[in-house]
């Protein structure tokens, strides 16, 4: 199973926008470019604009090149507004939910967590991050590591789960309520520019 493995403030440097909402990522002295004294380069083209844009959504959901490209595709397919459609495929992904909880931190917390098996989808175990949740789904975590994830929870005072989700954080446990809209997600980004990238 690839994966990106290698500093992950570099990428928030690189597209200069926070990918994650930890101290680490949301300074503004980090957001300067990459490398000793930051990249100070021409001004964008289109084709660079389009590209940063689609960028800043794959890291922010830890996706790499080849699915998030499928995952257009279906977007494409499917009927209604392509972007708004590319944003709740994104969302319904299992690691996502996981994160936008706060049961932790970042979406390659989540990822790991999905992935070594303490989460469960309507009972059955999934270790699956790239699940896609439909809508009356429950998510919950394995008996043995709730002290972890309330642990997490603690550390993430004031953290708001979006009205997609209804979660019950006595019983560590959410439910998709509902689609996504596209004001319930938390990340600004051009989504006709990234279709338009794929055209």
């Amino acid at each position: 199973m690839a994966t990106y493995t290698g500093p992950k403030v570099r990428l928030s440097r690189r597209v200069g926008v926070p990918i994650c909402d930890t101290p680490k990522h949301t300074s503004k002295r980090q957001l300067t470019p990459p490398g000793m004294h930051g990249f100070r380069g021409r001004r964008l083209r289109d084709y660079g604009i389009r590209l940063l844009e689609k960028q800043k959504l794959r890291y922010h959901y830890n996706i790499l090149e080849k699915q998030f490209r499928r995952t257009v595709d279906e977007a494409k397919r499917r009927p209604g507004n392509s972007g708004d459609v590319l944003m709740q495929l994104l969302e319904r992904r299992l690691d996502n939910v996981v994160r936008r909880t706060g049961m932790v931190r970042t979406i390659w917390a989540s990822r790991q967590m999905v992935s070594h098996g303490h989460v469960l989808v309507n009972g059955k175990k999934c270790d699956i991050p790239s699940r896609r949740l439909d809508v009356g789904d429950v998510v919950t975590v394995k008996t043995g590591i709730e002290k972890l994830v309330r642990e997490n929870m603690e550390s993430l005072g004031g953290h708001e789960v979006p009205g997609w989700i209804a979660f019950n954080p006595s019983e560590l446990n959410a439910k998709v309520a509902s689609l996504p809209t596209k004001d319930q997600i938390p990340f600004d980004v051009n989504t006709n520019l990234i279709i338009e990238f794929y055209r």
